[in-house]
């Protein structure tokens, strides 16, 4: 059970679990609250989440990336504590799940018509993109497609997606939350690609990091988070109601820390931690947010 924990990767789990937040929290903001669809909702990204890392721990040793000179945190199919075998089944088992909680979370929030459709497209699309990212024979996060990804799934369908699971209807400005946790996504991500730069080329994994080189990658990283930042101000702005919708405004420092760090450390033993310290900013923005607007419409 520690082995398959260790693989599961729960550091990763605040960050979609706030992408996911971010729709239900923007949904009570607009006076319309449903807890199966919040339950659901949630059940559905973890699941998400963990079958996104255990392929991604398959895929990356299948296709070279986890070698001997990588130095972030070792895997688990490559460190032997679990068979790539047993990994594809606890792989299937987690598609399964991750399937099985999607259809009822459409089921109990969707009439059976069009709309329906749609979203079940996006999410044999998430679950696609979840074990595609490193696995298959030409896995698009070998090629620099993966901010893409994480800024469409992690963004606009999480929480567009939420958004409409709990109202029934979009609102364009519900767009610039969505851009603030995709960016947050996206620079999750970038950091993991920052870290493993070198082991990346040696691995031939075409990255944004490895394709614009560490200086200009710590600049995008910068601009990823303050437009994320500018994003939220600007939603904000648009409805303002009260002054408690700035409330995530105190988890700036956090931010500040974190991008200083960024371009501060050089070694990947030192840029490890910036993952999980992000993802918590991230989910700490979310709850900032979500208290604030909530707060505002009493």
């Amino acid at each position: 059970m520690k082995r398959w924990l260790k693989a599961f990767r729960l550091r990763t789990l605040p960050l979609s679990l706030a992408c996911v937040g971010m729709g239900s929290f923007t949904a009570a903001a607009y006076a319309s609250y449903k807890w199966d669809v919040v339950i659901l909702t949630l059940v559905t990204t973890i699941f998400l989440q963990i079958l996104s890392n255990l392929a991604n721990d398959y895929g990356d040793f299948v296709n070279g990336a986890d070698h001997d000179e990588r130095l972030g945190p070792q895997r688990s199919v490559q460190s032997g504590e679990i068979s790539p075998n047993a990994m594809r089944r606890v792989i299937i088992v987690f598609t399964f799940l991750s399937l099985a909680s999607g259809v009822t979370l459409l089921a109990l929030s969707l009439a059976l018509d069009w709309t329906m459709l749609i979203f079940l497209i996006l999410g044999v699309g998430s679950i696609a993109a979840a074990i595609y990212y490193t696995m298959g024979s030409n896995p698009y996060g070998y090629v620099g497609l993966g901010d893409i990804s994480v800024l469409i799934f992690f963004g606009f369908v999480a929480v567009c997606g939420t958004f409409y699971l709990h109202n029934g209807f979009l609102d364009r400005d519900i767009l610039l939350p969505a851009i603030t946790c995709g960016f947050f996504s996206v620079a999750v991500l970038n950091v993991n690609n920052i870290r493993d730069i070198e082991s990346d080329k040696v691995a031939g994994k075409k990255s944004i990091p490895v394709r614009v080189g560490r200086k200009k990658a710590v600049f995008y990283h910068a601009v990823l988070i303050c437009t994320g930042i500018l994003a939220s101000i600007l939603f904000v702005l648009l409805r303002f109601e009260s002054l408690w919708q700035f409330l995530f405004l105190l988890s700036l420092p956090l931010f500040v820390i974190h991008v200083k760090a960024v371009v501060e450390r050089k070694q990947a033993v030192l840029i490890d931690p910036l993952l999980k310290q992000l993802a918590l900013s991230t989910l700490l923005f979310v709850l900032l947010f979500g208290i604030g607007s909530i707060v505002a419409m009493t």
